[in-house]
């Protein structure tokens, strides 16, 4: 399951081996100008839609990126039973390549909440 990590003025998540090779990448990070809302989701898997390249085992992961013909272009590392964070980005931020975040990650609640602090109420 990914790690993530705010520190200094952005977001990176790390992804684990599985995550690795269907995502081709070992990581992301996404500057804090870029994030518009954070949002704790108790299904994650439920926030992936539309048109896929990755891993989909139905019901139970969501591996790669979704969106991919119409958008939203999200990435996605999801699965059964594991809560997450569905983080909604801005494009037109430099170095921003998706619209959206779709997370499982452990203690998604509290980073839902630091990452809320650092980016201020007026989000």
């Amino acid at each position: 399951m990914a790690l993530m990590k705010v520190s200094g003025n952005g977001v990176t998540v790390e992804f684990n081996g599985r995550e690795r090779t269907w995502l081709r990448r070992g990581e992301v990070t996404v500057p804090l100008a870029a994030v518009r809302r954070v949002t704790p989701v108790e299904t994650p898997l439920r926030a992936a839609h539309g048109a896929r390249s990755g891993l989909q085992i139905s019901g139970f992961a969501k591996i790669g990126v979704w969106g991919v013909m119409t958008g939203p272009r999200q990435l996605v590392a999801a699965y059964r039973g594991r809560p997450g964070l569905h983080i909604l980005l801005d494009r037109g931020v430099d170095g921003v390549e998706f619209d959206e975040l779709v997370l499982s990650l452990d203690g998604a609640e509290q980073l839902a909440e630091a990452l809320g602090q650092r980016l201020g109420k007026g989000r």
